[in-house]
């Protein structure tokens, strides 16, 4: 399995501009895309994740695996360590996310005009 690549998502994501929302926080949708290509450890999500704190990238793998969209295994041999990768609800949620980004991609400048237009 490949790295992850500390510049996988653009400066601006999350985008306040994107309408749409995966799970309960704005990294959500980040976090599961990270976990695309199968099970990672906390460090392994910070590289992409950078701009995250650690305390909010907690938050925020709790609150995706409360919701059922993660799972968090813990191992304590030989060392202790944690990892966490998608379950198929999860999985199910990267379509949807792929369309967002695309649908926010294709519509940026009307996205753009529409906030400044209705922000005076």
């Amino acid at each position: 399995m490949e790295p992850l690549r500390a510049d996988m998502f653009d400066e601006i994501c999350p985008s306040t501009l994107n309408p749409f929302r995966f799970g309960r926080d704005k990294w959500a949708g980040l976090v599961l895309t990270c976990l695309e290509d199968g099970p990672r450890r906390f460090s392994e999500l910070r590289v992409p994740l950078h701009r995250v704190t650690p305390k909010v990238l907690t938050q925020s793998l709790r609150l995706l695996e409360q919701d059922g969209l993660i799972n968090r295994t813990e191992y304590a041999v030989p060392v202790r360590r944690v990892v966490y990768e998608l379950t198929p609800l999860g999985r199910s949620m990267l379509e949807p996310i792929r369309a967002a980004c695309q649908w926010t991609a294709d519509h940026w400048d009307e996205l753009l005009d529409a906030r400044e237009a209705n922000s005076n």
